[in-house]
C-alpha cells in the first residue's frame, strides 16, 4: 500500500478504534493480587475475540503455570518475508479513589482537550488498539509475517518471561515492536532507545528492644523512625543528586524534556525545586534515582507518646541502562549498611534486580522505523529514554539475539499520566502510530530476502 492509502485507511478506522478503546477501558483488568480475577479474564476473552477479528485467526490464550495468560497469534506473510512481533499488554494499574481522579477511571471520558481519559487508555490499551488497527489497515493480510503477543500480567509479577524462555521459537522474528512507550510531547515523534533498570530492597532500622515512653526516655533514647529518616537523607546530596558511591552514571545526548514541560507533566507544586542537577534528560534516563516507595511504622491514627523501636522502608533505585543490576544493588545495600546514625542496627533484604535496556540503533529495522515514524508525523524523529523498566526486553533479546527492537507507542510523557490519576491518551497519537506501524511493515517487506534474519 502507498502512504496515502495507509493514511486514508487509518482515518476510516479511527472511529471504530476509539470505540474499541473506550470499551476496553471500561473493563477493570487489574491483575494485582487481591483484585477480582473476573475482569482480567473477561478482558483476555474479549481481547482474544478482537485479535481474531483483526486477522489473527489462530490466536489463543497461551497455557501458563500460573496467573493470567498471554494472547499469542500469527498472520503468515509471503514466503521469505520478514517477521515482525508486535507486543502490548492488556492488564492495567489499579485506580484507587485516593489518587484523586476527576472522572470515573473505568468509564472512558473524552474531555474538552480531545483526550480520552481512563485507566489503561494510554498504558497499554492504547498500544493494544494501535496494534489491532495496524493489521486492520491491511484487512488482516499484512505484507510480511506478523506475530502478536499481548501480556496479561505486565503491571505485576510477569509470567511472560518464563514463557519466552520455555518457548523461544514462538518469538523468533526480525523486529520486535514494543507498543508500550510514547513521545515526549504530542505530535513530536521519538524512538525510545534506552530504558533504566530497577533494583529494590527493604531496609529495617532497629534502635530499642521495645517501645518506650517518649516523655520518660525521649532525648537520649534514639527513635528508630528518626534514625531511618537520617539514613534515607544520606541517599542524596544537598542538590538532590544520588549520593550512593559506586553506582553507574552517564550523560543523555538525545531529545531533552525541558524543565517547564517536566514540571507541568509531573504537577510539581509551585515553589518546589526539582531534585538534582544537569539536563532533565540526563536525570531521567542516564542517572540513577532513589525513592522510598513504602514505609512501615505506627500510623498517625494509632500513634501515642511512644518511642518506636523499629522502622522499615522499601527503597527503589532506577539504574542506568546497560549497568549490572547486581552491582548497582550491592552499592545501594552497602550504603544503607554503612550510613546508619548512632550505631543503629540495620538489616537489608534484597527484593528486586531488573536490568535496563539499550536498543541497537544502527540496524536496518531501526532505520525503517525512523523513516516510517517521520513520514507518519511529518517531522524529524528524535531519540528519548524511559525511566520505566521492562525486564522482558532483555529476556526477548536473549531468546532472539539477532532481532532488532523498536520502542514507541501512544503514551506521550507530557500529558498521559500513566499509573497516576486522570491517565489519558490523545487519539491523534494512536492514529499516527497506526500509520507508522503500517509503513514499517511495508518498508520491511520491501527489504531484500538476504536481509531477513529470522530462521
Amino acid at each position: 500500500m502507498r502512504t496515502d492509502e495507509i493514511v486514508r485507511a487509518t482515518e476510516a478506522l479511527m472511529p471504530d478504534l476509539v470505540d474499541q478503546l473506550r470499551h476496553l477501558v471500561s473493563i477493570p483488568s487489574v491483575a494485582f493480587p487481591g483484585y477480582p480475577p473476573e475482569p482480567v479474564e473477561r478482558m483476555g476473552s474479549e481481547t482474544l475475540e478482537a485479535v481474531r477479528a483483526a486477522g489473527f485467526e489462530d490466536a489463543a490464550l497461551m497455557p501458563v503455570p500460573s496467573g493470567f495468560p498471554p494472547i499469542y497469534g500469527t498472520i503468515p506473510g509471503p514466503e521469505g518475508s520478514p517477521v515482525v512481533l508486535l507486543y502490548a499488554h492488556y492488564d492495567v494499574q489499579p485506580a484507587p479513589e485516593e489518587q484523586g481522579w476527576t472522572s470515573d477511571p473505568w468509564a472512558a471520558t473524552v474531555k474538552e482537550d480531545g483526550r480520552i481519559y481512563g485507566r489503561g487508555a494510554a498504558d497499554d490499551k492504547g498500544g493494544l488498539v494501535t496494534h489491532l488497527g495496524t493489521v486492520r489497515v491491511f484487512d488482516g493480510k499484512p505484507p510480511c509475517t506478523v506475530k502478536l503477543v499481548l501480556e496479561g500480567m505486565e503491571e505485576t509479577e510477569s509470567n511472560l518471561e518464563a514463557f519466552v524462555e520455555a518457548h523461544p521459537e514462538l518469538f523468533a522474528c526480525d523486529v520486535f515492536v514494543i507498543g508500550d512507550m510514547g513521545n515526549l510531547r504530542v505530535g513530536e515523534p521519538v524512538l525510545t532507545s534506552a530504558l533504566r533498570g530497577d533494583v529494590a530492597c527493604v531496609v529495617t532500622v532497629r534502635t530499642l528492644e521495645h517501645p518506650l515512653h517518649s516523655g520518660v526516655f525521649g532525648g537520649p533514647a534514639p527513635d528508630a523512625m528518626i534514625a531511618l529518616a537520617h539514613l534515607l537523607a544520606t541517599l542524596h546530596d544537598a542538590d538532590g543528586n544520588v549520593a550512593v558511591e559506586g553506582v553507574s552514571r552517564g550523560e543523555w545526548t538525545g531529545e531533552d524534556l525541558g524543565e517547564d514541560d517536566f514540571r507541568s507533566a509531573a504537577d510539581v507544586l509551585d515553589g518546589v525545586a526539582l531534585a538534582g542537577t544537569g539536563l532533565i534528560g540526563t536525570r531521567l534516563w542516564a542517572e540513577p534515582s532513589v525513592s522510598a516507595i513504602g514505609v512501615d511504622m505506627t500510623s498517625v491514627a494509632g500513634s501515642s507518646n511512644v518511642l518506636v523501636p523499629e522502622a522499615r522502608a522499601k527503597i527503589s533505585m532506577r539504574i542506568v541502562p546497560g549497568s549490572d543490576p547486581r552491582a548497582e544493588l550491592d552499592a545501594l545495600v552497602s550504603h544503607l549498611e554503612s550510613h546508619a546514625p548512632w550505631g543503629a542496627h540495620v538489616e537489608v533484604q534484597r527484593t528486586k534486580k531488573a536490568p535496563g535496556f539499550r536498543c541497537r540503533t544502527d540496524g536496518p529495522g531501526y532505520a525503517a522505523a525512523r523513516e516510517a515514524l517521520a513520514e507518519a508525523f511529518g517531522r524529524p524523529v528524535g531519540e528519548a529514554g524511559c525511566g520505566g523498566s521492562i525486564p522482558l526486553l532483555q529476556t526477548l533479546a536473549t531468546a532472539v539475539p539477532a532481532a532488532e527492537f523498536v520502542l514507541w507507542g501512544p503514551e506521550d510523557v507530557a500529558a498521559s499520566r500513566i499509573h497516576a490519576s486522570d491517565e489519558s491518551v490523545d487519539p491523534t497519537e494512536i492514529e499516527k502510530l497506526v500509520v507508522a506501524q503500517a509503513l514499517l511493515l511495508e518498508k520491511l517487506a520491501a527489504r531484500a530476502p538476504d536481509q531477513v534474519v529470522t530462521p
